[in-house]
Order: C-alpha cells, then sequence, then structure tokens
C-alpha cells in the first residue's frame, strides 16, 4: 500500500481500494486522485472539502453522513467506537477532541462530534488522528488497534502542537509517525523538523516528514 499526503490533513491511502482522507488542500482540488471512498474526520470546510464534488461513496459520523445523503452522495455513517467495512477496506472511528459542525452553503449544522480513523487495508493499519487535543486514550487506540502508522496534527491553535504530538506517538506507539495539519496557513505554522529529532532520540519510532504530493510505501510490521 502507497501512502501519499497530498497536503493540510488531506492523505490518500492507495492499495486495493484507493481510500481518500479529509479531501481538501488549500490550491487546486483532489478530483484527480479519483478515489474509491472518502473518509471525513469531521464537517469543517477544511476537512470535508470536496466531498460532495467527489460524488463518491463516504464514510463519516452519522450527522454528516446524512447531510451528505441530502446532497445525493451514498454516504455510509457510523459513530465513534464502531467499525463498518466497505470494499474490504475496515474503518473504526475513534475519538477527537475538536469543536464540531459542518460547514455547509446553508450555514453551519449539526455536525455530531469530531473523530479520527483507524483504516485497514492490505494487511496494513492507518491511525489518522483527525483535528484533535491531546488524550490519555489515545493509548487504547494503541492497545486495540496496533496501527502501523499514526497520522497526527501538530500545528497548534486548533489542534495539539509538536509537544502534545510527541506523547500522542509514545501512547499510540506505531513505528512510523507523520506529521498533518500544519504550515497550511501561518496560524498553523510549526517547523516538524525539532519534532523528528526530538522523537527518534527519546524513543524507537520514526518521523516521516512527507511534503505535499509525497509518498510512502507502508507494509505490515
Amino acid at each position: 500500500m502507497h501512502l501519499t499526503w497530498l497536503g493540510h490533513s488531506c492523505v490518500l491511502l492507495s492499495g486495493t481500494q484507493k481510500v481518500l482522507i479529509d479531501p481538501f488542500v488549500p490550491e487546486g482540488s483532489v478530483a484527480s486522485t479519483c478515489p474509491d471512498i472518502v473518509a471525513v474526520t469531521h464537517g469543517h470546510h477544511d476537512h470535508l472539502g470536496e466531498a460532495v464534488a467527489l460524488k463518491k461513496p463516504v464514510v463519516a459520523i452519522g450527522e454528516i453522513a446524512r447531510y451528505l445523503q441530502s446532497q445525493g452522495l451514498p454516504a455510509e455513517g457510523t459513530n465513534i467506537g464502531g467499525t463498518i467495512t466497505i470494499g474490504g477496506v475496515s474503518f473504526t472511528m475513534t475519538p477527537a477532541v475538536h469543536s464540531v459542525g459542518i460547514d455547509s452553503p446553508a450555514g453551519s449544522l449539526s455536525g455530531g462530534a469530531a473523530a479520527g480513523y483507524v483504516i485497514r487495508m492490505d494487511g496494513v493499519s492507518v491511525y489518522h488522528a483527525g483535528d484533535t487535543a491531546l488524550f490519555s486514550d489515545m493509548k487504547l487506540i494503541g492497545e486495540l488497534y496496533h496501527p502501523d502508522i499514526a497520522l497526527l496534527p501538530i500545528g497548534g491553535r486548533y489542534t495539539m502542537g509538536t509537544r502534545e504530538a510527541m506523547m500522542a506517538a509514545n501512547f499510540i506507539g506505531a513505528k512510523t509517525v507523520i506529521p498533518i495539519h500544519y504550515n497550511t496557513w501561518d496560524r498553523i505554522a510549526a517547523d516538524p523538523v525539532p519534532f523528528k529529532t526530538a522523537l527518534e532520540r527519546t524513543t524507537d519510532l520514526t518521523v516521516k516528514i512527507l511534503r505535499p504530493g509525497e509518498s510512502i510505501e507502508v507494509t505490515p510490521s
């Protein structure tokens, strides 16, 4: 399986299926990725993104799924702690500590709750934390699901920053950590290099700093 960071929180997993998480990039479009399935962590515009325009099956919390169904999409609703399998890909919805709301043309609608995902495909387990603060139950995510990759926000202000993300990485225990949700705008500016240096110096974890559009190959650990 290949993992591509497209920018901000948008990640493409390419294997048996093409799974696009949080289909938003600050400039341009993600339409060329041609995903089979879209997963949305919460309803803010920089995560819901192009979900409607892509017209692909979407996995989301129930409130967002119902909104997308009203827009004509084949959306599948789930909730925190639940697991749904589509096309052989398993999506387990995990908690995230963040504000909610669906940014829609009609204004802000109820967005249920913010979430993350543990996604399993082709023997690989990927944890996308979504927009979140640090919370101690990340330990349970590591103990229950043993992700191979952890995608963690580091931009601060609206999510945890690098200090909190270091503790999150230790809680989760994924051998590879990829920072996301940073440097999109000045308000979430962060330098991932000290994060990488400190985490690799103090643990046996590896931090992969990707440029937007860059991919890595992921194999089961």
